[in-house]
């Protein structure tokens, strides 16, 4: 039997689930989050010293019916729990099959890949609630998870229905892993490794486990990139084709068109739309939030300083580093590398590295910001907005855009400048901040503290001119 990798991480959403266990009542979980997250791991290292049952759904395609889930479910039920296997042609007498088994005692159930497991039978929904009403919940020591990729699928399905309203205990929506946590895929290895080496994989792999899974530290990110995007059969060459095809419930090309016109960075709404060519209507909405609650872009509101209140103002950004590594690279050379694979020589070698690069480093930044905050110093309750922010230019004020902010409730804005070099930066990069200082429009009271984020290092004239309030080291993060 394969074994399975080594759990890694998660500690805070295992301290989460762990409060659902000193209940006195059962439970209805639900998990959400991109493919290869790693949701049913979490749920399988909650559950490893309890009673656990696991139905899986099965992947879509043209052939799959309502009754081969149902038929699938059968047949786990069987395997796990000893009954003999039924042809049942009904939810609902799966669900009392497996309540039988589960009246007493700590157990843990998980549904996961929800929405395959019931997207071809529209009363599966309505049985799962029935069950839980009427049975599963009696169990006062019983935790039902229901997991999936399609968020989207989950938001409207379980989550916006009233069928649901006041049953769901708890909404957990896993994000990739903190830099902390995917150093430790480098194993002891990882201490002779520089944290720019890291950042390379980094930029393909995001914080993903199971691509994190597949790192070999005994050779060059270079390499590692090789064997997984460029070499026929490897994990990333096709993976963009099943992060889409199972997720969306529209087959919409247009999907792929948003993702792709984010590659170079963040975009208003209404622009992204001109771009594309279609009418920013309610339908294309939907499709930004599809994919949004599926993991794949973040939506950034920008806000009022004077108030700390959100604006109206939003830019969607490709949050998902495979996703943009995928498109800009992978996708150009798929042909070539189905037939011999695609040789280059150093990642500074593929088109326009470097700016890739930084808006990969931005991602990674931006999904570890609570770490920044400690690196500051400033404490969570002190925050009144943190975010990209951008100002729109007017007849009145200038453009401005701030890699990354934030406002204290002391009316201290931290002017954030997130900045990937292959090379020690330079001075140049002062005046570069003081101009967004300049044409920031801030009410009278407010300081500005400039921080400067890297990688690779800073000259000794910037660290000299002492402009920076800090400068901060994202290898410590690490």
């Amino acid at each position: 039997m394969k074994k399975k990798p080594l759990f890694s991480g998660r500690t805070q959403e295992l301290a989460d689930l762990k409060r659902f266990l000193s209940k006195k009542s059962s439970s209805l979980i639900v998990v959400r989050g991109r493919r290869r997250i790693g949701k049913s791991r979490l749920i399988e290292e909650f559950a490893k010293d309890y009673r656990f049952y696991s139905f899986a759904g099965l992947a879509p395609n043209e052939y799959t019916t309502a009754q081969s889930q149902r038929d699938e479910f059968a047949r786990q039920l069987s395997e796990q729990t000893g009954l003999p296997e039924v042809k049942a042609d009904d939810w609902g007498k799966l669900f009392f099959l497996l309540s039988e088994k589960v009246q007493k005692g700590r157990v843990i159930i998980l549904f996961d890949e929800i929405s395959w497991m019931g997207s071809e039978d529209p009363d599966f929904l309505a049985k799962i609630k029935n069950a839980w009403d009427q049975k599963f919940k009696r169990n006062p020591e019983l935790i039902l998870v229901l997991c999936g990729s399609a968020s989207a699928w989950i938001e409207k399905n379980i989550l916006s229905n009233t069928g649901f309203l006041g049953r769901i205990s708890y909404t957990l929506a896993l994000e990739e892993l903190p830099l902390p946590d995917c150093e430790r895929f480098w194993g002891k290895a990882g201490n002779n490794i520089s944290s720019f080496e890291k950042l390379k994989l980094l930029s393909v792999t995001g914080g993903v486990p199971k691509y994190l899974e597949e790192i070999n530290p005994s050779v060059s990110a270079e390499d590692n990139i090789r064997q997984l995007c460029f070499r026929k059969g490897g994990l990333l060459v096709d993976e963009f084709d099943h992060l889409f095809s199972n997720i969306f419930q529209r087959k919409s090309p247009l999907y792929k068109e948003i993702v792709k016109a984010l590659t170079y960075g963040a975009k208003e709404p209404m622009l992204l739309a001109k771009e594309l060519g279609v009418e920013f209507t309610g339908l294309f909405s939907e499709y930004l939030e599809e994919l949004a609650l599926s993991g794949f872009i973040k939506r950034d509101y920008t806000w009022h300083v004077k108030t700390g209140q959100d604006s109206k103002l939003s830019k969607f950004r490709l949050s998902d580093n495979y996703v943009r590594f995928y498109l800009r690279y992978i996708e150009k050379y798929r042909t070539k590398i189905e037939r011999s694979g695609f040789e280059f020589k150093s990642l500074i070698s593929l088109p326009e590295w470097n700016t890739i690069l930084g808006l990969q480093f931005e991602n990674l930044v931006l999904n570890n910001r609570k770490f920044l905050h400690r690196s500051l110093g400033i404490a969570q309750e002190d925050i009144v907005s943190e975010n990209p922010f951008y100002q729109t230019r007017t007849g009145k004020q200038h453009g401005c855009q701030i890699d990354y902010m934030i406002e204290t409730r002391f009316h201290t804005l931290y002017i954030c400048e997130i900045k990937f070099s292959k090379h020690p930066i330079g001075p140049e990069i002062i005046e570069e901040v003081q101009s967004k200082i300049d044409h920031l429009k801030r009410p009278k009271g407010f300081s500005c503290r400039p921080v400067l984020i890297h990688i690779n290092g800073v000259s000794g004239d910037v660290t000299e001119s002492e402009f920076f309030a800090s400068i901060v080291d994202v290898g410590d993060f690490f």
